[in-house]
């Protein structure tokens, strides 16, 4: 079933991808949540005539994230957490204490575009993935230190 994205779904699409899928996929949950359309003759004219209206945006867009993706990464971030005497952590570090660490330095990501690749186990120096735009993702360090 080939569908049109209207939002970006992590492990699927970008917002304005045609994408294929299985049936029951689009027709359950994708299209009556709003996130997709049938990929017919008609929406396909719309979908061209919106990407080409949208060239000239979407380029001041990806510039805009280039700028955010150097400025990430030369940036470290500090994240505390409780670690036992083994040099264990207590619970986990998790995407939102990071985007809410980048807030802090004037950052704004959602967290839903931010991903922890690697186990985050102890205390040290690690790096997370952000998905700034379709084109643009880059790393961001953080380090995890003691309370």
């Amino acid at each position: 079933m080939e569908i049109i994205l209207k939002t970006d779904i992590k492990g699927l699409g970008y917002k304005n991808d045609m994408v294929d899928v299985k049936p029951g996929y689009g027709r359950n949950y994708l299209i009556p949540q709003g996130f997709a359309v049938l990929a017919t003759g008609s929406n396909k004219k719309i979908l061209a005539e919106n990407i080409k209206q949208a060239a000239h945006k979407a380029e001041k867009i990806k510039t805009e994230a280039e700028n955010i993706a150097a400025k990430l990464e030369a940036l470290t971030l500090e994240i505390k957490a409780k670690i036992g005497e083994s040099g264990k952590i207590f619970g986990k570090v998790t995407t939102l204490q990071i985007a809410d660490a980048l807030a802090a330095q004037g950052i704004e990501i959602d967290r839903k575009k931010i991903s922890i690749n690697t186990p985050v186990d102890g205390a040290g120096e690690f790096a997370a993935e952000v998905d700034l735009h379709r084109e643009v993702k880059t790393n961001v360090k953080f380090n995890v230190s003691g309370e």
